[in-house]
Protein backbone atom coordinates (compact mmCIF):
# COMPACT_ATOMS: atom_id res chain seq x y z
CA UNK A 1 0.00 0.00 0.00
CA UNK A 2 1.50 3.61 -1.08
CA UNK A 3 0.96 6.23 1.69
CA UNK A 4 1.57 10.22 0.35
CA UNK A 5 2.66 12.78 2.39
CA UNK A 6 0.29 14.62 4.44
CA UNK A 7 -0.49 17.98 2.22
CA UNK A 8 0.88 21.28 4.17
CA UNK A 9 -1.56 22.94 6.01
CA UNK A 10 -2.55 26.42 4.83
CA UNK A 11 -0.24 27.80 8.35
CA UNK A 12 2.93 26.11 6.74
CA UNK A 13 2.02 27.18 2.88
CA UNK A 14 1.83 30.84 3.81
CA UNK A 15 4.93 31.00 5.94
CA UNK A 16 6.84 29.15 3.70
CA UNK A 17 5.88 31.72 1.33
CA UNK A 18 7.18 34.65 3.04
CA UNK A 19 10.79 33.32 3.60
CA UNK A 20 10.78 32.87 0.03
CA UNK A 21 9.24 36.12 -0.74
CA UNK A 22 11.98 37.76 1.84
CA UNK A 23 14.56 36.01 0.75
CA UNK A 24 14.32 37.22 -3.13
CA UNK A 25 13.98 40.83 -1.78
CA UNK A 26 16.83 40.08 0.04
CA UNK A 27 18.80 38.75 -3.37
CA UNK A 28 17.64 41.44 -5.15
CA UNK A 29 19.27 44.01 -2.64
CA UNK A 30 22.27 42.98 -2.90
CA UNK A 31 22.54 42.82 -6.56
CA UNK A 32 21.30 46.50 -6.14
CA UNK A 33 23.97 47.23 -3.82
CA UNK A 34 26.65 45.48 -5.81
CA UNK A 35 26.06 47.68 -9.21
CA UNK A 36 25.30 50.64 -7.19
CA UNK A 37 29.11 50.23 -5.65
CA UNK A 38 30.44 49.37 -9.02
CA UNK A 39 28.86 52.58 -10.85
CA UNK A 40 30.67 56.04 -10.15
CA UNK A 41 29.07 57.80 -8.22
CA UNK A 42 29.51 61.02 -10.12
CA UNK A 43 29.11 61.76 -13.77
CA UNK A 44 30.48 64.05 -16.36
CA UNK A 45 29.77 67.75 -16.07
CA UNK A 46 26.57 68.80 -17.89
CA UNK A 47 25.88 69.56 -21.84
CA UNK A 48 23.91 69.03 -24.45
CA UNK A 49 22.57 65.95 -25.02
CA UNK A 50 24.24 64.10 -27.83
CA UNK A 51 23.08 61.40 -30.46
CA UNK A 52 24.62 57.57 -29.51
CA UNK A 53 28.07 56.36 -30.91
CA UNK A 54 28.59 59.60 -32.27
CA UNK A 55 27.93 62.02 -29.29
CA UNK A 56 27.80 65.68 -29.89
CA UNK A 57 29.64 65.41 -33.05
CA UNK A 58 26.75 67.65 -34.83
CA UNK A 59 26.80 70.38 -31.90
CA UNK A 60 30.93 71.40 -32.53
CA UNK A 61 31.28 74.32 -33.98
CA UNK A 62 33.56 74.71 -36.93
CA UNK A 63 34.61 78.67 -36.48
CA UNK A 64 34.97 81.10 -33.18
CA UNK A 65 34.26 78.20 -31.21
CA UNK A 66 34.76 80.20 -28.23
CA UNK A 67 31.39 81.76 -28.73
CA UNK A 68 29.44 78.42 -28.95
CA UNK A 69 31.62 77.28 -25.88
CA UNK A 70 30.14 80.24 -23.95
CA UNK A 71 26.68 80.05 -24.76
CA UNK A 72 26.99 76.15 -23.42
CA UNK A 73 28.39 77.86 -20.11
CA UNK A 74 25.27 80.09 -19.83
CA UNK A 75 23.14 77.18 -19.91
CA UNK A 76 25.06 74.29 -18.34
CA UNK A 77 27.28 75.65 -15.59
CA UNK A 78 30.95 77.08 -15.60
CA UNK A 79 32.17 73.51 -16.00
CA UNK A 80 30.30 71.67 -18.86
CA UNK A 81 31.14 68.73 -21.23
CA UNK A 82 30.50 67.23 -24.57
CA UNK A 83 31.25 63.60 -25.50
CA UNK A 84 32.39 63.27 -29.51
CA UNK A 85 33.03 59.97 -30.51
CA UNK A 86 33.66 58.60 -27.46
CA UNK A 87 36.17 61.23 -26.40
CA UNK A 88 34.91 63.36 -23.21
CA UNK A 89 35.76 67.18 -23.93
CA UNK A 90 35.62 68.93 -20.62
CA UNK A 91 35.01 73.33 -21.07
CA UNK A 92 36.09 75.63 -17.88
CA UNK A 93 33.88 79.06 -18.31
CA UNK A 94 35.12 80.97 -16.00
CA UNK A 95 38.63 81.20 -14.06
CA UNK A 96 37.91 80.19 -10.95
CA UNK A 97 37.19 76.74 -12.10
CA UNK A 98 40.49 76.93 -14.47
CA UNK A 99 42.51 77.94 -11.46
CA UNK A 100 41.01 75.14 -9.30
CA UNK A 101 41.27 72.70 -11.95
CA UNK A 102 44.57 73.31 -14.07
CA UNK A 103 46.28 75.18 -11.48
CA UNK A 104 45.40 74.06 -8.24
CA UNK A 105 45.87 70.18 -9.52
CA UNK A 106 48.14 70.64 -12.17
CA UNK A 107 49.35 67.11 -11.67
CA UNK A 108 46.56 65.82 -12.95
CA UNK A 109 46.11 68.42 -15.42
CA UNK A 110 49.58 69.24 -17.33
CA UNK A 111 49.78 66.77 -20.11
CA UNK A 112 49.10 67.72 -23.82
CA UNK A 113 47.08 65.22 -25.95
CA UNK A 114 47.93 63.51 -29.10
CA UNK A 115 46.79 66.24 -31.81
CA UNK A 116 46.52 64.36 -35.03
CA UNK A 117 46.66 66.45 -37.60
CA UNK A 118 48.76 69.45 -35.83
CA UNK A 119 50.85 67.26 -33.40
CA UNK A 120 51.38 63.83 -35.40
CA UNK A 121 50.78 64.69 -39.45
CA UNK A 122 51.76 67.97 -39.28
CA UNK A 123 54.71 67.74 -37.02
CA UNK A 124 54.14 70.21 -34.14
CA UNK A 125 54.41 67.41 -31.45
CA UNK A 126 57.88 68.53 -30.78
CA UNK A 127 57.15 72.09 -29.84
CA UNK A 128 56.93 73.06 -26.42
CA UNK A 129 53.06 73.90 -26.92
CA UNK A 130 52.04 70.38 -27.63
CA UNK A 131 54.73 68.53 -25.73
CA UNK A 132 53.85 65.76 -23.98
CA UNK A 133 54.03 66.83 -20.03
CA UNK A 134 57.50 64.89 -19.03
CA UNK A 135 61.10 65.03 -18.68
CA UNK A 136 61.79 66.43 -22.32
CA UNK A 137 59.30 69.35 -21.28
CA UNK A 138 60.84 70.43 -18.51
CA UNK A 139 63.92 70.68 -20.10
CA UNK A 140 62.55 72.94 -22.71
CA UNK A 141 60.72 75.00 -19.82
CA UNK A 142 64.52 75.60 -18.43
CA UNK A 143 65.71 76.97 -21.41
CA UNK A 144 63.17 79.08 -21.56
CA UNK A 145 63.21 80.29 -17.81
CA UNK A 146 67.36 80.70 -18.33
CA UNK A 147 66.69 83.07 -21.77
CA UNK A 148 63.27 84.87 -21.01
CA UNK A 149 61.42 83.30 -17.66
CA UNK A 150 61.83 86.48 -15.55
CA UNK A 151 61.92 90.18 -15.56
CA UNK A 152 65.85 90.17 -14.90
CA UNK A 153 66.65 87.67 -17.47
CA UNK A 154 64.63 89.81 -20.07
CA UNK A 155 66.38 92.92 -19.04
CA UNK A 156 69.30 92.33 -21.59
CA UNK A 157 66.92 92.05 -24.18
CA UNK A 158 65.42 95.60 -23.26
CA UNK A 159 67.77 97.51 -25.37
CA UNK A 160 66.73 95.68 -29.00
CA UNK A 161 63.17 95.98 -28.04
CA UNK A 162 63.25 100.17 -27.67
CA UNK A 163 65.78 99.47 -31.17
CA UNK A 164 63.46 97.73 -33.05
CA UNK A 165 60.38 99.46 -31.81
CA UNK A 166 62.19 102.86 -33.59
CA UNK A 167 62.89 101.07 -36.25
CA UNK A 168 58.86 100.24 -36.63
CA UNK A 169 57.85 104.13 -36.00
CA UNK A 170 60.31 105.01 -38.98
CA UNK A 171 58.38 102.74 -41.08
CA UNK A 172 54.54 103.56 -40.14
CA UNK A 173 55.79 107.12 -40.82
CA UNK A 174 56.97 106.21 -44.06
CA UNK A 175 53.74 103.67 -45.28
CA UNK A 176 51.23 103.64 -42.70
CA UNK A 177 48.50 101.77 -44.65
CA UNK A 178 51.85 99.14 -44.36
CA UNK A 179 50.52 98.75 -40.74
CA UNK A 180 50.14 95.17 -40.35
CA UNK A 181 53.09 93.88 -42.26
CA UNK A 182 55.38 96.71 -40.10
CA UNK A 183 54.14 94.61 -36.78
CA UNK A 184 54.91 91.41 -37.95
CA UNK A 185 58.46 92.90 -39.21
CA UNK A 186 59.26 94.72 -35.84
CA UNK A 187 58.04 91.58 -33.73
CA UNK A 188 59.99 88.64 -35.86
CA UNK A 189 63.11 90.68 -35.51
CA UNK A 190 63.04 90.97 -31.54
CA UNK A 191 62.33 87.18 -31.68
CA UNK A 192 64.80 86.47 -34.62
CA UNK A 193 67.82 88.47 -32.37
CA UNK A 194 67.29 86.80 -29.90
CA UNK A 195 66.68 83.49 -30.58
CA UNK A 196 69.02 83.31 -33.43
CA UNK A 197 71.03 86.45 -33.35
CA UNK A 198 69.79 86.84 -36.85
CA UNK A 199 69.15 90.63 -38.31
CA UNK A 200 66.02 90.72 -40.43
CA UNK A 201 65.77 92.34 -43.77
CA UNK A 202 64.18 95.80 -44.67
CA UNK A 203 61.40 93.83 -47.14
CA UNK A 204 59.93 90.29 -47.91
CA UNK A 205 62.64 88.67 -45.06
CA UNK A 206 62.42 85.23 -45.43
CA UNK A 207 62.37 83.79 -41.70
CA UNK A 208 59.58 86.34 -41.19
CA UNK A 209 57.42 85.27 -43.97
CA UNK A 210 58.36 81.29 -43.01
CA UNK A 211 56.89 82.09 -39.24
CA UNK A 212 53.46 83.45 -40.76
CA UNK A 213 53.15 80.84 -43.09
CA UNK A 214 54.20 78.13 -40.54
CA UNK A 215 51.78 79.79 -37.77
CA UNK A 216 49.00 80.34 -39.77
CA UNK A 217 48.63 76.81 -40.63
CA UNK A 218 49.14 75.80 -36.64
CA UNK A 219 46.42 77.82 -36.01
CA UNK A 220 44.42 76.17 -38.14
CA UNK A 221 45.70 72.54 -37.55
CA UNK A 222 44.94 72.92 -34.19
CA UNK A 223 41.41 74.21 -34.00
CA UNK A 224 38.94 72.49 -31.60
CA UNK A 225 36.79 70.27 -33.58
CA UNK A 226 38.96 71.06 -36.46
CA UNK A 227 39.66 68.10 -38.42
CA UNK A 228 37.82 64.65 -38.23
CA UNK A 229 41.17 62.89 -37.52
CA UNK A 230 41.89 64.44 -34.54
CA UNK A 231 37.99 62.79 -33.49
CA UNK A 232 39.20 59.34 -35.94
CA UNK A 233 43.08 59.14 -35.43
CA UNK A 234 42.90 55.55 -37.39
CA UNK A 235 42.29 58.52 -40.35
CA UNK A 236 45.65 59.44 -40.18
CA UNK A 237 46.50 55.87 -41.87
CA UNK A 238 44.50 56.70 -44.91
CA UNK A 239 46.79 57.03 -48.42
CA UNK A 240 46.61 60.32 -49.65
CA UNK A 241 45.16 59.01 -52.62
CA UNK A 242 42.09 58.26 -51.08
CA UNK A 243 39.08 60.09 -52.02
CA UNK A 244 38.24 62.37 -49.11
CA UNK A 245 41.97 62.40 -47.93
CA UNK A 246 42.70 65.83 -48.72
CA UNK A 247 43.84 66.60 -44.94
CA UNK A 248 46.47 64.50 -45.78
CA UNK A 249 47.59 66.20 -48.57
CA UNK A 250 47.14 69.84 -46.67
CA UNK A 251 49.01 68.45 -43.65
CA UNK A 252 51.82 66.93 -46.50
CA UNK A 253 52.55 70.37 -47.22
CA UNK A 254 52.31 72.13 -44.11
CA UNK A 255 54.41 69.77 -42.36
CA UNK A 256 57.27 71.14 -45.42
CA UNK A 257 56.53 74.59 -43.92
CA UNK A 258 57.26 73.40 -40.31
CA UNK A 259 60.42 71.89 -41.55
CA UNK A 260 61.53 75.06 -43.06
CA UNK A 261 60.76 76.77 -40.55
CA UNK A 262 62.47 74.89 -37.94
CA UNK A 263 65.86 74.20 -40.12
CA UNK A 264 66.61 77.23 -41.34
CA UNK A 265 67.36 79.54 -39.02
CA UNK A 266 69.10 76.58 -36.87
CA UNK A 267 71.28 76.07 -40.23
CA UNK A 268 71.85 79.78 -40.45
CA UNK A 269 73.35 79.98 -36.68
CA UNK A 270 75.27 76.82 -37.25
CA UNK A 271 77.02 78.15 -40.57
CA UNK A 272 77.74 81.66 -38.99
CA UNK A 273 79.47 79.96 -36.13
CA UNK A 274 81.41 77.85 -38.29
CA UNK A 275 82.50 81.46 -39.86
CA UNK A 276 83.02 82.59 -36.85
CA UNK A 277 81.16 85.73 -37.02
CA UNK A 278 78.22 84.22 -35.00
CA UNK A 279 76.51 86.99 -32.07
CA UNK A 280 75.30 86.01 -29.33
CA UNK A 281 72.17 84.50 -29.07
CA UNK A 282 70.06 81.93 -27.62
CA UNK A 283 70.84 79.43 -29.99
CA UNK A 284 74.52 80.01 -30.16
CA UNK A 285 75.45 80.12 -26.38
CA UNK A 286 74.01 76.75 -26.30
CA UNK A 287 75.85 75.44 -29.35
CA UNK A 288 78.85 76.67 -28.03
CA UNK A 289 78.76 74.01 -25.26
CA UNK A 290 79.66 70.10 -25.77
CA UNK A 291 75.58 68.86 -26.03
CA UNK A 292 74.77 65.50 -27.17
CA UNK A 293 72.62 65.54 -30.39
CA UNK A 294 69.25 64.56 -28.55
CA UNK A 295 69.95 68.21 -26.57
CA UNK A 296 71.17 69.31 -30.12
CA UNK A 297 67.52 68.52 -31.09
CA UNK A 298 65.91 69.55 -28.58
CA UNK A 299 67.60 73.46 -28.68
CA UNK A 300 66.63 73.43 -31.95
CA UNK A 301 62.61 72.63 -31.61
CA UNK A 302 63.00 74.85 -28.30
CA UNK A 303 64.29 78.36 -30.85
CA UNK A 304 61.65 77.21 -32.90
CA UNK A 305 58.84 76.94 -30.24
CA UNK A 306 60.43 80.63 -29.37
CA UNK A 307 60.41 81.74 -32.70
CA UNK A 308 57.05 80.80 -33.79
CA UNK A 309 55.23 81.23 -30.51
CA UNK A 310 56.23 84.60 -29.81
CA UNK A 311 56.18 85.81 -33.52
CA UNK A 312 52.21 85.19 -34.05
CA UNK A 313 50.83 85.69 -30.73
CA UNK A 314 52.25 88.69 -29.81
CA UNK A 315 51.41 90.34 -33.83
CA UNK A 316 48.02 89.70 -32.78
CA UNK A 317 48.07 91.61 -29.57
CA UNK A 318 49.47 94.22 -31.18
CA UNK A 319 47.18 94.57 -34.12
CA UNK A 320 44.63 95.10 -31.81
CA UNK A 321 45.91 97.84 -29.96
CA UNK A 322 45.84 99.80 -33.26
CA UNK A 323 42.22 98.84 -33.37
CA UNK A 324 41.11 99.64 -30.12
CA UNK A 325 43.00 103.13 -30.43
CA UNK A 326 40.73 103.92 -33.54
CA UNK A 327 37.99 103.11 -31.75
CA UNK A 328 38.53 104.74 -28.45
CA UNK A 329 39.94 108.35 -29.40
CA UNK A 330 39.21 109.14 -25.77
CA UNK A 331 41.66 106.41 -24.41
CA UNK A 332 44.42 107.39 -26.71
CA UNK A 333 44.24 111.41 -25.89
CA UNK A 334 44.32 110.26 -22.48
CA UNK A 335 47.51 107.78 -23.04
CA UNK A 336 49.21 110.75 -24.58
CA UNK A 337 48.14 113.57 -21.59
CA UNK A 338 50.37 110.87 -19.29
CA UNK A 339 53.20 110.15 -21.68
CA UNK A 340 53.57 114.12 -22.36
CA UNK A 341 53.70 115.09 -18.56
CA UNK A 342 56.01 111.90 -17.58
CA UNK A 343 58.14 111.97 -21.17
CA UNK A 344 58.01 115.14 -22.84
CA UNK A 345 57.60 115.71 -26.67
CA UNK A 346 61.23 115.72 -27.09
CA UNK A 347 62.23 112.17 -26.98
CA UNK A 348 60.72 108.48 -27.58
CA UNK A 349 59.82 106.62 -24.31
CA UNK A 350 62.10 103.79 -22.90
CA UNK A 351 61.77 101.12 -20.76
CA UNK A 352 63.06 103.45 -17.33
CA UNK A 353 59.66 105.24 -17.80
CA UNK A 354 57.53 102.42 -17.04
CA UNK A 355 57.54 102.83 -13.82
CA UNK A 356 55.84 106.32 -13.94
CA UNK A 357 53.06 105.27 -16.73
CA UNK A 358 49.94 103.72 -14.73
CA UNK A 359 47.70 104.31 -17.56
CA UNK A 360 49.83 102.62 -20.29
CA UNK A 361 50.42 99.81 -17.95
CA UNK A 362 46.79 99.57 -17.07
CA UNK A 363 46.41 100.29 -21.36
CA UNK A 364 48.39 97.15 -21.89
CA UNK A 365 46.57 94.54 -19.69
CA UNK A 366 43.53 96.01 -21.60
CA UNK A 367 44.87 94.86 -25.11
CA UNK A 368 45.47 91.85 -23.26
CA UNK A 369 41.95 91.27 -21.85
CA UNK A 370 40.03 92.86 -24.77
CA UNK A 371 41.50 90.97 -27.52
CA UNK A 372 41.67 86.85 -26.70
CA UNK A 373 45.12 86.29 -28.76
CA UNK A 374 44.53 82.00 -27.67
CA UNK A 375 40.74 82.26 -26.92
CA UNK A 376 40.32 78.63 -26.34
CA UNK A 377 43.69 77.82 -25.21
CA UNK A 378 45.58 74.41 -26.55
CA UNK A 379 43.79 71.52 -24.36
CA UNK A 380 44.99 70.21 -21.31
CA UNK A 381 44.85 66.54 -20.96
CA UNK A 382 43.98 64.39 -17.65
CA UNK A 383 46.04 61.97 -16.63
CA UNK A 384 43.86 59.80 -14.25
CA UNK A 385 40.48 59.42 -13.44
CA UNK A 386 39.19 62.76 -11.15
CA UNK A 387 35.95 63.96 -8.92
CA UNK A 388 35.88 67.49 -9.23
CA UNK A 389 33.19 69.65 -7.79
CA UNK A 390 31.04 66.23 -7.97
CA UNK A 391 31.69 65.36 -11.80
CA UNK A 392 33.57 62.79 -13.19
CA UNK A 393 36.59 63.99 -15.16
CA UNK A 394 37.86 60.61 -16.98
CA UNK A 395 41.12 59.89 -17.51
CA UNK A 396 41.95 61.18 -21.00
CA UNK A 397 39.77 64.03 -21.32
CA UNK A 398 40.45 66.72 -22.63
CA UNK A 399 40.06 70.20 -20.70
CA UNK A 400 39.21 73.61 -22.97
CA UNK A 401 39.84 76.64 -20.69
CA UNK A 402 37.55 79.20 -22.51
CA UNK A 403 40.03 82.24 -21.86
CA UNK A 404 37.77 84.17 -24.23
CA UNK A 405 34.73 83.89 -22.18
CA UNK A 406 36.69 84.61 -18.49
CA UNK A 407 38.32 87.43 -19.90
CA UNK A 408 34.92 88.60 -21.15
CA UNK A 409 33.08 87.91 -18.30
CA UNK A 410 30.58 90.56 -16.69
CA UNK A 411 31.31 88.46 -13.17
CA UNK A 412 34.73 89.67 -13.04
CA UNK A 413 35.08 92.42 -15.89
CA UNK A 414 32.23 95.31 -15.64
CA UNK A 415 30.92 96.16 -19.32
CA UNK A 416 33.54 93.47 -20.73
CA UNK A 417 33.08 94.64 -24.23
CA UNK A 418 34.19 97.88 -23.92
CA UNK A 419 37.98 99.08 -23.86
CA UNK A 420 38.61 100.53 -21.11
CA UNK A 421 42.13 100.47 -19.33
CA UNK A 422 40.71 102.60 -16.18
CA UNK A 423 39.28 99.23 -15.02
CA UNK A 424 42.76 98.59 -13.85
CA UNK A 425 43.70 101.62 -11.73
CA UNK A 426 42.21 102.28 -8.17
CA UNK A 427 39.86 105.29 -8.11
CA UNK A 428 38.74 106.37 -4.38
CA UNK A 429 36.87 103.20 -2.91
CA UNK A 430 37.04 101.59 -6.07
CA UNK A 431 39.53 98.34 -6.27
CA UNK A 432 41.05 97.54 -9.96
CA UNK A 433 39.80 94.55 -11.68
CA UNK A 434 41.52 91.52 -12.21
CA UNK A 435 45.22 91.55 -13.86
CA UNK A 436 44.03 90.01 -17.08
CA UNK A 437 47.43 88.92 -17.63
CA UNK A 438 46.45 85.62 -14.97
CA UNK A 439 44.41 83.79 -17.90
CA UNK A 440 45.96 85.17 -20.65
CA UNK A 441 49.20 82.78 -20.87
CA UNK A 442 47.49 79.58 -19.45
CA UNK A 443 47.40 78.00 -16.41
CA UNK A 444 49.24 75.72 -14.58
CA UNK A 445 52.57 74.08 -15.51
CA UNK A 446 51.72 75.47 -19.03
CA UNK A 447 51.86 78.69 -18.74
CA UNK A 448 53.30 80.31 -21.22
CA UNK A 449 57.20 80.80 -20.53
CA UNK A 450 57.06 84.27 -23.13
CA UNK A 451 55.08 85.75 -20.76
CA UNK A 452 57.42 88.25 -19.90
CA UNK A 453 58.50 89.31 -23.68
CA UNK A 454 55.26 89.63 -24.79
CA UNK A 455 54.11 92.23 -21.87
CA UNK A 456 57.05 94.23 -22.37
CA UNK A 457 57.33 93.89 -26.50
CA UNK A 458 53.09 95.59 -26.28
CA UNK A 459 54.02 98.05 -23.57
CA UNK A 460 56.90 99.71 -25.29
CA UNK A 461 55.02 99.75 -28.78
CA UNK A 462 51.89 101.29 -26.91
CA UNK A 463 54.05 103.99 -25.20
CA UNK A 464 56.41 104.96 -28.13
CA UNK A 465 53.41 104.93 -30.91
CA UNK A 466 50.61 106.78 -28.81
CA UNK A 467 54.10 109.31 -28.61
CA UNK A 468 54.70 110.60 -32.17
CA UNK A 469 50.59 109.04 -33.39
CA UNK A 470 47.40 109.70 -33.66
CA UNK A 471 44.96 107.30 -35.02
CA UNK A 472 41.46 107.47 -35.84
CA UNK A 473 38.70 106.64 -37.92
CA UNK A 474 39.01 106.75 -41.91
CA UNK A 475 36.82 108.99 -43.85
CA UNK A 476 35.57 108.15 -47.05
CA UNK A 477 33.67 111.12 -48.59
CA UNK A 478 32.30 112.49 -45.77
CA UNK A 479 31.38 109.20 -44.47
CA UNK A 480 32.89 108.19 -41.17
CA UNK A 481 33.64 103.92 -41.30
CA UNK A 482 33.62 102.79 -38.47
CA UNK A 483 36.14 99.91 -37.12
CA UNK A 484 34.92 96.65 -35.89
CA UNK A 485 36.60 94.18 -33.24
CA UNK A 486 35.90 90.70 -35.41
CA UNK A 487 38.53 88.03 -35.37
CA UNK A 488 39.34 85.26 -37.50
CA UNK A 489 38.86 81.59 -36.61
CA UNK A 490 41.52 79.57 -35.11
CA UNK A 491 43.77 78.58 -31.83
CA UNK A 492 45.40 81.90 -32.25
CA UNK A 493 43.37 84.41 -33.32
CA UNK A 494 43.75 87.69 -35.12
CA UNK A 495 41.98 90.90 -35.53
CA UNK A 496 40.42 91.10 -38.74
CA UNK A 497 41.77 93.43 -41.04
CA UNK A 498 40.35 97.02 -40.52
CA UNK A 499 41.42 100.69 -41.79
CA UNK A 500 42.52 103.53 -39.83
CA UNK A 501 44.05 106.81 -40.30
CA UNK A 502 47.88 106.81 -38.78
CA UNK A 503 49.82 110.24 -39.02
CA UNK A 504 52.34 112.29 -36.62
CA UNK A 505 50.98 113.76 -33.62
CA UNK A 506 53.07 116.95 -34.46
CA UNK A 507 56.32 118.03 -36.96
CA UNK A 508 57.78 117.58 -33.76
CA UNK A 509 57.08 114.28 -33.57
CA UNK A 510 58.31 113.84 -36.88
CA UNK A 511 61.59 114.93 -35.71
CA UNK A 512 61.78 112.73 -33.04
CA UNK A 513 61.08 109.59 -34.89
CA UNK A 514 63.80 111.15 -37.40
CA UNK A 515 66.16 111.87 -34.97
CA UNK A 516 66.41 108.60 -33.66
CA UNK A 517 67.34 107.30 -37.03
CA UNK A 518 70.35 109.60 -37.38
CA UNK A 519 71.64 108.14 -33.91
Amino acid sequence: MLFSPNPLSPLMASTYLAVAELGLVVFVLALLVSFLRSKPTARLPPGPRGFPFIGNLLDMPTEQEWFTFARWGETWGDICSVTVLGQPLIILNSAKAAFEMLDKKSAIYSDRPALQMGGELVGWKNTLVLLPYGERFRRYRRLFHQLIGSHSAMSRFLPVEEQEIHRFVRHVLAKPEDLSSHIRRSVGAVILKIAYGYEVKQNNDPFIELAEKATEQFSLATAPGGHLVDLIPALKHVPMWFPGAAFRRTADAWSRTLFQMVEQPFSFVKNQMMAGVAPVSFTSVMLSKEISSQDEFDLKWSAASLYSGAADTTVSALYAFFLAMAMNPAVAKKAQTELDAVVGTDRLPSFADREHLPYINALTKEVFRWNSVVPTAVPHRAVQNDIHDGHMIPKGSLVIPNIWKMTHDPRTYKNPMEFNPDRFLQAGERLPEPDPKDLCFGFGRRTCPGSHLADSTVFIMCATALAVFDVSKCVVNGIVIEPVHENTTGTISHPKPFKCVIKPRSEKAVGVIQGEERK
